[in-house]
């Protein structure tokens, strides 16, 4: 069956377009669009499509007020369209926040230059979340405020998300009720807390490290699949948010107790035996940049059995392989549950191949790390 498709965007142009690259795929099926925000919740309603493409900037009601329309109405996996730029990754991640599922650059360069590797991507992405689990997650998005006829300023969106309505929990199937239900961590003297993760990661990564102290004992690296322009505003907006210290890491930064350091996009992050941080070209011949594999690999060369690593929501299985080297030197390793995750691909990787210790749901997840660690 043809995956169903809302496109929404005020530009007529990128309508077109995203119309006819969807539609060269005989296995989607663009179903309607739509040029304002007020519109796009209409025709989600009415049409109930699987997947809505969703921009920004738009008249009468902006993308990331519909999102959180949609997703308290009939909630619908999201793919927004964002700028590359620093403004733009901040717009993003506060759509992500209010519900959308997963981003791609709005290009209009590329959509000329290279046509099919731009349709590839697209349709790639349309396939993935529509198999996510946005339709029952738990990722609660915050209540709409009444539409309005005229749209917010940007800078009443502010990058503060929300306080949370909660939503019943999804159903579970018994294997993933039972997956969820992993022992209680032991405690360990961990020298280092190292956690991966791709589609859903940055709403899972605020869930999970805002639920740690100021005084966590172990220092933190955080591996997210983002673009460049996207890891500094994520880091600063996590930092924010958290108790413990966020930032996006350089090159010869010192892991410390307290401290997250997000690998910037576009590269990769090692860490050595004296606490320092590596950062790395990144290796066109690798699809991840940063690679949860490169750092995961890394830590178990330079920690031994002294690393926590834990894989959160993503398609695709980087973190495999690391993890299994990290099993190899005495590490742990947690995967985040199925009914949890918006993608359960990167955790089905670990549990598929017995590496995970413990499976835990989301929720739980920064609790156990609070216990896990001395």
């Amino acid at each position: 069956m043809a995956v169903k498709v809302l496109v929404v965007d005020d530009s007529g142009f990128f309508r077109r377009r995203v119309s006819e690259i969807l539609s060269s795929d005989p296995t989607i099926q663009v179903v309607g669009t739509a040029t304002n925000g007020k519109e796009a919740i209409d025709q989600a309603l009415s049409l109930k499509p699987d997947v809505i493409t969703m921009d920004y900037e738009m008249p009468m009601m902006d993308g990331i007020t519909a999102v959180r329309h949609i997703m308290q109405r009939c909630p619908t996996p999201v793919l927004m369209f964002s700028s590359l730029t620093h403004e733009g990754a901040r717009v993003t991640l506060d759509a992500l926040d209010a519900g959308a599922v997963d981003y791609l650059p709005k290009n209009f360069e590329d959509i000329s230059r290279n046509p099919e590797k731009v349709k590839q991507m697209l349709c790639e992405k349309v396939h993935t979340i529509s198999r996510s689990n946005r339709r029952l997650s738990s990722y609660a998005a915050p209540a709409p405020a009444p539409a309005a006829s005229s749209p917010a300023p940007a800078s009443s969106l502010g990058h503060t998300p929300a306080p949370r309505t909660p939503t019943p929990a999804p159903v579970r199937s018994p294997a993933a009720t039972a997956a969820a239900h992993s022992p209680a961590p032991k405690r360990k003297p961990y020298k280092l807390v190292a956690i991966g993760t791709s589609t859903g990661g940055p709403v899972a990564l605020q869930r999970v490290l805002t639920q740690l102290p100021a005084n966590f004992p172990a220092p933190i690296v955080l591996i997210q699949h983002m673009p460049a322009a996207f890891t500094k505003a994520f880091a600063e907006r996590l930092d924010k948010l958290c108790r413990i210290n966020v930032k996006e890491a350089e090159d010869g930064d010192m892991l410390r107790p307290g401290l997250a350091l997000l690998a910037p996009g576009g590269k990769q992050m090692m860490v050595d035996g004296r606490g320092m941080v590596k950062i790395l070209p990144g290796d066109e011949r690798l699809n991840y940049k940063p690679c949860v594999d490169i750092t995961f690999g890394s830590a178990a060369k330079s920690y031994g059995d002294k690393v926590l690593s834990v894989v959160l929501t993503g398609m695709g299985a980087d973190g495999r392989e690391g993890a299994r080297l990290l099993k190899q030197s005495g590490s742990t390793v947690w995967a985040q549950d199925e009914a949890s995750c918006v993608i359960y691909g990167m955790p089905m990787a670990i549990v598929k191949a017995n590496l995970a210790d413990a499976v835990y749901s989301l929720d739980d997840i920064g609790k156990h790390l609070v216990e896990a660690c001395v």
